[in-house]
């Protein structure tokens, strides 16, 4: 059975929790999260992966078990959280990994990669979007609208995202079998988003996920020029990022490898298997092994 270390590591003054495992002078992998989750969405790839490699999970500031100051104590944007990822990595002795990026997990990890290019070995999109055919517009929509005015009534149609039916929505939808999705998933991470003041931190963060878009060319230029190994796995029947975001990365990384699964946004909870079996075979591809 796998060793998983539960760790925390003081960065920048914040507490981060992650998760690690594997060989600790074996090719680094970091599982980057998504919203609403945190490491735990990792909790059955890490013992796949950690047979070779050494892995890094971060819960993100605000998520998980990492400290989650108020707003007034701490400026929430996807800059600050890719700084804190990157002392974390410095802190660990990591200079070179291979990024395993999902949803809020992308725009932190594109940070990372265009600050220090030859640091990334390998990308690893699951649902971690960087192309405008990736947005689902209709899950999209009043989030634009918060984008271009914070008001009561914009605030109103985001702080849908922060209910139990949303969560729940964002683990089963395009899901064949819901029975495969433990509800375990959507109350744990409920749970954590109803903790006092950390609607306020939500909020805060997706105002700021305005800036992520405007980054997308620079992105593009990077696996243009850097020509770093891709693996976008996504679910067909995402409705947040839809699989044309994952058809989108071959414009810019024409090797990169495109499986779509029949799933949702969160693939390891319904296809653990077939997931970790195609990304482990394209880390043993790609030399990350």
């Amino acid at each position: 059975m796998t060793t998983i270390h539960h760790r925390y590591a003081t960065v920048a003054g914040q507490q981060l929790f992650y998760r690690e495992a594997g060989p600790p002078d074996g090719p680094v992998v970091v599982l980057l999260h998504g919203f609403p989750t945190s490491s735990f969405m990792f909790r059955h790839l890490i013992p796949v992966l950690a047979e070779r490699h050494r892995v890094i999970a971060p819960d993100h500031l605000g998520f998980g078990l990492s400290d989650a100051p108020s707003v007034d104590d701490f400026d929430y944007t996807f800059d600050a959280l890719a700084d804190l990822t990157a002392g974390l990595l410095r802190r660990l002795g990591v200079s070179r990994f291979a990024l395993y990026v999902q949803d809020y997990g992308a725009p932190i990890g594109w940070r990372l990669a265009l600050a220090d290019p030859s640091a990334v070995t390998a990308v690893i999109s699951q649902s971690g979007n960087a192309y405008e055919a990736g947005f689902a517009e209709d899950f999209w929509k009043p989030l634009r609208a918060y984008w271009a005015e914070e008001n009561p009534d914009t605030e109103a149609a985001v702080r849908q995202a922060l209910t139990l039916e949303v969560t729940r929505w964002q683990y089963l939808h395009g899901v064949p079998d819901e029975s495969l999705v433990s509800p375990d998933t959507w109350y744990h991470d409920f749970a954590l988003l109803s903790r006092p003041g950390n609607d306020l931190v939500q909020l805060r963060l997706f105002a700021d996920y305005a800036t992520n878009p405007p980054l997308y060319p620079q992105v593009h230029a990077y696996l243009r020029d850097s020509s770093v190994p891709v693996l976008a796995v996504w679910g067909r029947g995402d409705e947040i990022f839809r699989p044309e975001g994952a058809l989108a990365f071959a414009d810019d990384a024409p090797d990169a490898e495109i499986c779509l699964l029949n799933g949702g946004h969160f693939l390891l909870e319904s296809h653990l298997d077939a997931a970790s079996s195609v990304i482990v075979s394209f880390l043993a591809r790609s030399g990350v092994s």
